[in-house]
């Protein structure tokens, strides 16, 4: 159902109420583990060399309350100006202090839900994640869909569908980025993969829209992360060291 058309403001008290309901971590595996060798050895979603968070104005202001974890975003190169030149008036980027020092309780709404966004279908129905096909390369996890806890993703629904009822700006832009993953996907030749709202497997056939049931065969994996062999090349020419104990609780 999509949200009222009535403008609300969202405030930083929602944000906090938004943060007290998403608290559950992806999977019960520390996928950073598998990334980092990757990335300098900080998991990609840590890092504003990948990924530059954004934020509402309003959780801005109640993270500077809670924590000097976060700090205003300096653009480093064109790429990063471009963000920040485009992002609308009631949002900003935001950077943290880096893996080493994160504060889970106060991570960002966008840290809390990596690599997933919200799918919404061509009649605006929110039916489940998807993920952020530009780190593919990059995020094990994205390879590894069924190793999603479903706590995760009701967690990850109730708090958009609730985020969505304050903030129909919000909602219109997955609108916008949900059209623009089945463009995407469609010139590429590809389904859209996606974890239902009870974390089960799906697959969209984007020039449709149509939706059905998947199954591990619909997910191949994407390089380097489809064979190990392409696993440990990709950390070698990354420079990084290879993680012997493999993944362990996160």
């Amino acid at each position: 159902m999509a949200p009222s058309t009535k403008k609300t403001k969202i405030g930083a008290s929602d944000f906090a109420s938004l943060y007290e309901g998403f608290n559950a971590p992806v999977s019960r595996f520390d996928c950073g583990r598998k990334c980092a060798p990757l990335n300098d050895g900080e998991p990609v979603c840590c890092s504003t060399q990948n990924a530059v968070p954004v934020v509402h104005k309003a959780e801005w202001e109640l993270l500077k309350t809670r924590t000097d974890l976060w700090s205003k975003f300096k653009p480093y190169d064109y790429s990063t100006r471009m963000i920040v030149e485009e992002l609308t008036s009631d949002c900003m980027a935001i950077h943290c202090k880096g893996a080493r020092h994160c504060e889970r309780d106060n991570r960002t709404i966008a840290c809390r839900g990596f690599p997933f966004y919200p799918y919404l279908t061509r009649q605006k129905e929110f039916v489940g994640i998807g993920t952020y096909w530009v780190f593919e390369d990059r995020c094990w996890m994205m390879s590894n869909l069924e190793v999603v806890d479903r706590k995760f993703v009701e967690e990850f629904i109730a708090t958009y569908e609730a985020l969505f009822v304050k903030d129909k700006d919000e909602f219109d832009t997955y609108v916008t980025f949900s059209a623009t993953a089945r463009r995407t996907f469609s010139r590429w030749k590809r389904e859209i993969p996606l974890l239902g709202r009870r974390g089960e497997l799906l697959v969209v056939t984007p020039s449709t829209g149509e939706i059905r049931p998947g199954k591990r065969k619909d997910f191949p994996k994407r390089e380097p992360f489809n064979s190990e062999k392409n696993y440990r090349q990709a950390i070698k020419d990354a420079g990084g060291v290879y993680p012997k104990d493999g993944l362990r609780p996160g």
